[in-house]
């Protein structure tokens, strides 16, 4: 396969597990607001795994240094077909909204609103 190619490939696959990810980390909030509590824990617990794997792998996607064996790039989204901002920001962007999606979640199933 052409390098060009590859990167295509390691991209694609890339943005479907981000897209999946993200839908999970978005969804967190609502369902535990409709208090469908187990499907919450089941979404939290899937973005924790992926953070565990980030965290192993020092912050960084293990799909990062496969896309970067085809690519000189190291511009923010190289490796992601994502905007560059939401490439740049995104740790910062859906880590926020994971950490209100376990307070939804925490606090109704508290009771606490």
């Amino acid at each position: 396969m052409k390098p060009a190619s590859a990167l295509v490939v390691v991209r694609l696959i890339h943005t479907i597990a981000w897209a999946l990810l993200a839908s999970c980390v978005i969804a967190i909030p609502a369902v535990a607001w409709a208090r469908h509590y187990e499907i919450a824990l089941g979404l939290s617990a899937v973005v924790a795994i992926e953070v565990g794997v980030l965290a192993v792998n020092q912050w960084h996607c293990p799909l990062t240094p496969i896309a970067g064996r085809y690519t000189t790039d190291r511009r923010a989204n190289f490796d992601i077909y994502l905007p560059e901002w939401l490439a740049r920001y995104n740790k910062e962007i859906f880590g926020s909204w994971y950490v209100v999606g376990l307070v939804v979640l925490l606090g109704r199933w508290a009771g606490w609103f």
